[in-house]
């Protein structure tokens, strides 16, 4: 039998009954007879069922019966019988009455209660419907699940996952065997923190056999009532705590999400609270596994971007390769998990003749078809790049083949079957430039990208005037190129629109905001790329972001030499003999042989079988460079000769000295070069 508990009302009524009471008995001694008075006493048993429960209004109704019969019946001798039982019939009336009315009370706030216990449940679950999974980050999903379930659901409540769900990976189909060691990644309590919890990203280990590893390993809730230290360190260590804000009430509930524990989330409850009970399991159960399933979505979101990223950075540079024409220094930064990856690229290509191409590109759209995308524009920016065309020519090349490429696209899917739908047109943009550091010359054409911005030294920034050009992708129109001449010691960047377009700002704003963080004096280019992104990029970015910037240097005049010769055969001898006294001047001459038959063999075929003038330039840097060049552009052809062939084999002995070796078309003519090994 539950105890009677002496709440301010019952202890009041109790108190005007025995001072109704004290008012007759004292009434009565004095001789004096207040008319109705008796009647005032039924007043008390309906005041009572209207406010006290039942077993509270039964005492007050009994106790004022009781004290009424002993007045009447031993002390007010001088009203009669009639009355006597008049009054003692109506208050007994009045109990039953009361007790009546107090069950019906109950009764509909019972009801009353379940119904707004119900419907507390169906918001807490359509909040949770709504604010649970609104990103696709598994932490921040538990830490959604944790908010919504505290004060309206639980005291506390944190979720515990394995570090493979965590990271993206996917399920070990191992059994639990042992300790369960899960990592906490979220975490919330209405109260003040706890002593001696668990923070989110350290690791919390279940023992086996304890409530919390049974419930991982059977897949089902548990509740439980917690009645020591003991039992609460078996659930979560943040469910011990001191005095008055004990839990006193636990529940379990598995992360489960297509047949996979993820892991679990704890709910606790603190003293002067209700107990855990079957319904809260049942809400439990309809909240966490909708959380579950946005947990195993975000893991799953979590392990392709990984993968796409891993794809995209394998396609990137890995490293920046030292250059004699230019100091350069790189970024690429993935957009945030909202817009998914881009195909954004850049890239730093050596040429030949000492040069350097500068490359930024991005492919309309994001996902892995933009990524691989990427990759294959990449690839064939460098192909083209090896064959030495300036950039409005490469440009117009990488145009033919996004348009063959969307051509394809729309025509068939991945795995080779014919579709009828159409995926959307290849559409992107680049940027392309090369830079000479012995003239000191750079020559650029974009497609449709930003231009991009130069910084000459003691200058403030400028955007360089090149013709925009249509994208590619597009067809239909030129690429125009632009020539400068750049002191060395000059800035250039190379960006993609992620690093000047923001939903705070408009383009131009950011162009602005470019130019002002490059205008300033950062000696290191490493410093100047964090300052720049650190500037213009938030940690919302909706857009991948490549970044290149670059300084121009200059070849020294004394690490280059150049001898203009006429169309005579005879010069063949004086080219061998001018290379020759040069290599004595740099010590090289232990490449006197090898450069005197490369030289001898490129001088014979510019004078042969091209057009004067003859020109030739060697220049030392990491390799020693042999360039000859001729009016002519006809360009010369590896072939192996035949045993009788009387001329074939002088191109094919010198491509064997060399360790590269070909040929660029220039406006008025072509240049023939091979590089030997220091």
């Amino acid at each position: 039998m539950r105890p009677v508990r002496l709440s301010n009302s019952f202890a009041l009524l109790l108190l005007s009954v025995a001072l109704f009471s004290g008012v007759q008995l004292a009434l009565a001694a004095a001789h004096i007879h207040v008319m109705g008075l008796p009647e005032y006493s039924v007043l008390i048993p309906v005041v009572a069922s209207a406010l006290l429960s039942l077993r509270q209004t039964m005492i007050v109704g009994l106790f004022n019966l009781a004290s009424t019969i002993a007045i009447y019946g031993t002390l007010r001798r001088d009203i009669g019988c009639a009355s006597q039982i008049m009054v003692v019939t109506a208050l007994a009336v009045a109990l039953g009455i009361s007790l009546a009315v107090c069950r019906v009370r109950l009764a509909g706030e019972r009801r009353l209660k379940h119904l707004m216990i119900a419907r507390e449940r169906l918001n807490l679950l359509s909040e949770a419907s709504s604010r649970v999974g609104s990103t696709l980050n598994v932490a921040r999903t538990a830490e959604e699940l944790t908010e919504v379930a505290v004060d309206r659901f639980a005291d506390h409540a944190t979720v515990d996952v394995f570090d493979w769900a965590l990271q993206g990976e996917e399920p070990t189909r191992e059994p639990h065997v042992g300790d369960i060691t899960l990592r906490r990644i979220a975490r919330q309590s209405g109260l003040a923190a706890l002593p001696g919890t668990v923070r989110p990203g350290e690791v919390v280990t279940y023992r086996e056999g304890s409530e919390t590893a049974r419930c991982l390993t059977t897949g089902e809730p548990t509740r439980v009532d917690i009645t020591d230290a003991g039992d609460a360190t078996c659930w979560s260590a943040d469910a011990v705590s001191a005095g008055a804000n004990a839990a006193h009430s636990a529940l379990v509930v598995p992360l489960r999400a297509r047949g996979v524990t993820l892991g679990a989330a704890l709910f606790t409850r603190f003293q002067g609270r209700d107990a855990f009970d079957a319904d809260d399991v049942l809400l439990a159960q309809e909240i966490v596994p909708r959380a579950a399933m946005c947990v195993d979505n975000a893991r799953r979101y979590t392990r392709e971007r990984n993968t796409a990223l891993a794809l995209q950075r394998s396609l990137l540079p890995q490293v920046t390769p030292k250059q004699p024409a230019v100091e350069a220094a790189t970024r690429y930064m993935p957009a945030d998990s909202r817009a998914g990856l881009g195909g954004d690229w850049y890239d730093v290509i050596p040429l030949s003749g000492a040069r350097v191409a500068l490359v930024v590109g991005d492919v309309v759209g994001h996902g892995l078809h933009a990524s691989a995308t990427m990759g294959r524009l990449r690839t064939a920016v460098r192909t083209l790049a090896d064959i030495d065309l300036p950039p409005d020519e490469l440009l117009t090349h990488l145009d033919d083949l996004i348009i063959r490429l969307g051509t394809d696209t729309d025509r068939t899917r991945g795995d080779g079957h014919n579709v009828g739908t159409h995926f959307g047109e290849l559409v992107a943009t680049c940027l392309y430039m090369i830079y000479d550091p012995v003239s000191r010359r750079c020559t650029a054409a974009r497609a449709g990208h930003p231009p991009p911005a130069l910084v000459r030294p003691g200058s403030q920034a400028e955007y360089i005037d090149i013709p925009a050009g249509p994208p590619l992708g597009v067809g239909g129109l030129p690429f125009e190129p632009t020539e400068l001449q750049l002191p060395e010691g000059s800035l250039l960047a190379l960006y993609t629109d992620g690093l000047i377009e923001s939903p705070n700002h408009g383009l131009d704003e950011g162009l602005e905001h470019l130019r002002k963080a490059l205008s300033q004096p950062i000696p290191s280019l490493e410093d100047t790329c964090d300052h720049v992104l650190t500037t213009l990029v938030d940690d919302h970015s909706r857009d991948d972001v490549a970044l290149v910037i670059a300084r121009t240097q200059e070849l020294e005049s004394k690490h280059v030499a150049t001898w203009d010769l006429s169309d005579d055969l005879a010069e063949v001898a004086r080219a061998r003999d001018l290379a020759s006294l040069q290599l004595g001047g740099w010590d090289l001459e232990e490449l006197a042989f090898t450069t005197q038959l490369v030289v001898s063999e490129l001088v014979t075929n510019a004078i042969r079988y091209g057009r004067g003038p003859v020109q030739v330039r060697l220049i030392r840097q990491d390799t020693l460079i042999c360039e000859v060049s001729d009016g002519s552009n006809n360009a010369p052809h590896l072939r192996r000769a035949q045993a009788f062939d009387e001329g074939g084999r002088g191109l094919f002995i010198m491509a064997q000295f060399a360790e590269r070796w070909g040929t660029r078309q220039r406006p008025d003519g072509k240049t023939i070069w091979a590089e030997l090994a220091l």
